[in-house]
């Protein structure tokens, strides 16, 4: 008796799903093919933010062969899926980008891009030199397992196939967070929302930290009204020029000096400068361009004060005015503490024992997935994808000419989106407070 009241109750366990791992390794063995003949066929034929006109086709497409829901066009170019599963449960929704950048692609591959397209008003180089061609295939390969197994899913889920992550081209908007005011994340709306993205690491495995994961990133700009001059004369007006060079030096101070970097990482870099016309002329306007990166919210505020009044104490010293502007390109990607925990279970399931680092130290690029994020909560995570035999600081990075995935681990990348999913509506884990304090 006593046994099968053990039985009963390890049945009606959470911990144990209904779908067998067993059969999850099964159904992925048989579409890996497919998933590297996608991730192929779209890294050679990228486009850019708002343009991804073929890829997101190709996505409606397959969605549609699998009995999926369909919305195309939300956000331009992004297509949601709703699958419904067979029993009632929860909502839970899955991210990939599709969009590529203007690189010349140099990796040597014998599907290596040679496609161009109008950036700025310029022709430009198109490649995915920063993997959203893994992100897609990846999720299609989910999205086809989640349809295969309809009749056990207790739940629903929501597949967003997001366009121009790497920003809208200039004058128009774009990305998570137009998908999200057209609806992505409203009918259904997810209890949570979980993704990928690919980065140098041992391939297949899987890393994440709890709270900030990808840094909030706002773009500087600075203004410096003078008063033009001959350059053989600088006292007859207002060297700019040089007030330029005094302010560069004491914005780099602001992080290298008065920033623990151990407690609160932190960038703030400037990387334009324009400024006049001809050699022998020190021109009376001068606008500065940059990028703060931070993981705090007091810090970022912190170091938002002290960088305009940095930039006003020296304009003053000049004689110039001056102008700071911060704009919000990326809102930090804060992982749920509790579903941080909570997905070491399924990342096991998909990488195996000892593939997965749930403490990783977090990264200063961002990422607009955030959006989604700060609305239901959610976990965003990293896929290794390192050549194998490179190490991880030999790798080429995200956004370089030399990028590339290496192709395993795009097995373990859809059996984490399917674990995570199937898992989360299986088990119904518990949440704690979401809030990111931004």
């Amino acid at each position: 008796m006593r046994a099968l009241i053990l039985a009963s109750l390890l049945a009606s366990s959470p911990v144990f799903a209904a779908v067998p791992l067993a059969t999850i390794e099964q159904r992925a063995d048989t579409l890996e093919p497919k998933v590297i003949a996608w991730r192929r066929d779209i890294h050679q034929h990228p486009e850019l933010g708002n343009r991804e006109v073929r890829t997101a086709a190709l996505v409606a497409a397959h969605l549609r062969s699998l009995g999926i829901e369909v919305r195309e066009k939300v956000g331009v170019t992004g297509v949601v899926g709703v699958l419904r599963g067979g029993k009632p449960g929860g909502v839970v929704a899955l991210r990939a980008d599709m969009d590529a950048l203007p690189v010349r692609e140099a990796t040597g591959l014998p599907f290596a891009s040679t496609a161009t397209g109008t950036y700025n008003g310029q022709t430009v180089p198109v490649a995915h030199a920063c993997g959203h061609d893994a992100h897609v295939a990846m999720l299609m390969g989910a999205a086809e397992m989640l349809a295969g197994m309809k009749a056990e899913l207790p739940g629903t889920v929501v597949f967003l196939f997001q366009p121009a992550e790497e920003g809208p081209p200039p004058g128009e908007r774009g990305g998570a967070q137009l998908m999200k005011e057209e609806g992505a994340i409203s009918s259904p709306v997810p209890d949570a929302v979980f993704g990928i993205h690919v980065w140098p690491a041992r391939a297949g495995t899987l890393s994440w930290r709890p709270k900030g994961m990808m840094a909030e990133a706002r773009q500087v700009k600075i203004t410096i009204d003078g008063s033009q001059t001959h350059g053989a004369q600088p006292w007859r007006g207002i060297d700019i020029i040089s007030q330029a060079a005094t302010t560069i030096q004491e914005v780099n101070r602001l992080t290298a000096r008065t920033t623990d970097p151990t407690q609160f990482p932190t960038v703030l870099t400037i990387a334009t400068v324009n400024a006049g016309v001809r050699y022998n002329i020190i021109p009376d306007q001068l606008v500065m361009g940059g990028t703060m990166r931070t993981f705090d919210v007091a810090q970022r505020d912190r170091l938002m004060a002290d960088l305009t009044k940095t930039v006003d104490a020296i304009a003053l010293a000049y004689g110039s005015k001056a102008k700071t502007e911060l704009t919000l390109s990326g809102p930090l990607t804060y992982n749920e503490p509790a579903l941080a925990e909570w997905l070491q279970g399924p990342a096991t399931e998909a990488a195996g024992a000892g593939n997965i680092n749930p403490a990783a130290a977090p990264v200063t690029p961002s990422e607009d997935v955030s959006v989604f994020m700060q609305a239901v909560g959610g976990v965003y995570y990293f896929l290794g994808i390192s050549p194998d035999g490179v190490e991880v600081k030999d790798t080429p990075p995200n956004h370089s000419p030399y990028f590339t995935v290496n192709e395993k681990a795009l097995k373990v990348g859809m059996k984490a989106h399917v674990l995570s999913a199937l898992r989360f509506l299986e088990q119904k884990p518990e949440r704690t407070h979401m809030a990111q304090g931004s």
